[in-house]
């Protein structure tokens, strides 16, 4: 039982099942303990243990000194003629009683440590789970405005797209009035959609660098395009198989007023030189 006693604190992993062979043992036995051999002081007196004078602890053996030394800190120990009396068996079932009730109270501690490690474990991962469902609500937020400013660009381009559908109409009926009157139209020309519209200038004959050209189609639609005025009626031709809505095919470019069909022979003549500027129409005629 000394032994237990001065050896407790090693006993906190110790399970119930452990508990119950030292009760019986305990209850049966006398457990050995290792006895100081008396012997004569210097002044006569018998060494029958020794004794703390820290805390008054008495011990039998050299052994239990060190041991509760190292566990203690206490470093004041003297011989001491006092016995280390025997427990009685009522003193004994009172000490492992004792420490029966501090190895349940630390086994209590240990289980509400791992409880508080286990909850803040729990509250660790929780707050991971928001932090990751926060990041993936922005993450939302961030691509629904992304669609947002893109259906906003597609309308405005549908808008715009309208817009110039519109102009291309009300062209095509000022061109169609002006072939069936024999005359340019008067409201003003609007450019293709893949030019900006410009202002039109009129210069006096020798003087333009540039020439506005309008091109009506087999179909009665119009296309119209500046072009530089030394610039071969080649680049017009290229102009019309690129942008003509009028279908395929091999066709002639044609002037009215005067009349006159142009051939290959005038592909690399610039168009100021054929009278083509600084603004004229050229009519498309399939070949």
């Amino acid at each position: 039982m000394d032994w237990l006693l001065s050896h407790e604190d090693d006993l906190e992993d110790l399970q119930n099942e452990q508990a119950q062979p030292i009760q019986d043992s305990s209850a049966n036995q006398t457990i050995e303990q290792p006895e100081v051999n008396d012997q004569a002081s210097a002044e006569g007196q018998i060494v029958r243990s020794i004794k703390c004078e820290d805390c008054g602890k008495l011990f039998k053996t050299q052994g239990e000194v060190e041991y509760h030394a190292t566990k203690s800190g206490h470093g004041n120990f003297s011989e001491s003629t006092e016995e280390k009396k025997a427990l009685s068996d009522e003193e004994k079932k009172e000490q492992l009683a004792k420490i029966e009730a501090k190895l349940k109270q630390r086994r209590m501690e240990r289980e509400a440590r791992e409880k508080q490690e286990a909850l803040e474990k729990e509250k660790s991962r929780i707050k991971s789970g928001k932090e990751l469902l926060e990041a993936k609500k922005k993450h939302d937020e961030i691509e629904m405005r992304k669609l947002v400013e893109q259906r906003k660009r597609e309308k405005e381009e549908e808008r715009l797209a309208r817009q110039r559908v519109r102009e291309q109409i009300e062209q095509d009926k000022l061109a169609r009035k002006a072939k069936f009157s024999g005359q340019p139209p008067e409201a003003p020309i609007v450019e293709s959609p893949i030019q900006q519209q410009q202002p039109v200038i009129q210069k006096s004959a020798g003087s333009y660098s540039e020439v506005m050209l309008q091109i009506r189609l087999t179909n009665g639609s119009s296309l119209v395009q500046k072009f530089g005025a030394k610039e071969p009626l080649s680049a017009v031709r290229l102009y019309v198989e690129m942008n003509r809505k009028d279908g395929d095919g091999p066709f002639n470019l044609m002037t009215n007023c005067p009349k006159k069909i142009f051939g290959p022979e005038d592909y690399d003549v610039p168009l100021e030189t054929l009278g083509l500027g600084p603004r004229a129409i050229l009519i498309v005629s399939k070949s």
